[in-house]
């Protein structure tokens, strides 16, 4: 299965929206088109929107951690929302739970951030 991403953005915030599978076969792909949104458009915030992801292995988990430096290196948040339950777990097991902050869907994460979109 392949992947894919939507983007919307306002007011220097950033919804990603990824469907399919973040796996070591599409990491590389999201990691360039998200690190290029953030930086054409001078983001701050970062929602990521992990309805629709089925799958994600630890690649997946390197392309978030790598996003969270960025977005926390021009002192912005990230907030992940919607995540089932598989890849919740993979959250737990890495500790990613620790440092990224977890929401139940795009409206609470977008509370979170107090900004509007």
């Amino acid at each position: 299965m392949s992947l894919q991403i939507e983007f919307e953005q306002g007011r220097r915030a950033l919804i990603v929206r990824l469907k399919g599978e973040l796996d070591h076969h599409t990491a590389d792909i999201v990691k360039a088109r998200m690190e290029e949104a953030i930086a054409k458009e001078d983001i701050r915030h970062l929602i990521l929107s992990l309805k629709d992801l089925s799958f994600m292995d630890s690649s997946g988990l390197g392309v978030i951690l790598g996003r969270y430096k960025q977005i926390t290196s021009k002192g912005g948040k990230m907030v992940v929302c919607d995540v089932s339950p598989a890849v919740h777990r993979l959250f737990e097991l890495s500790g990613l739970f620790k440092i990224v902050s977890i929401q139940d869907n795009e409206r609470s994460a977008i509370s979170s951030l107090e900004v509007a979109l």
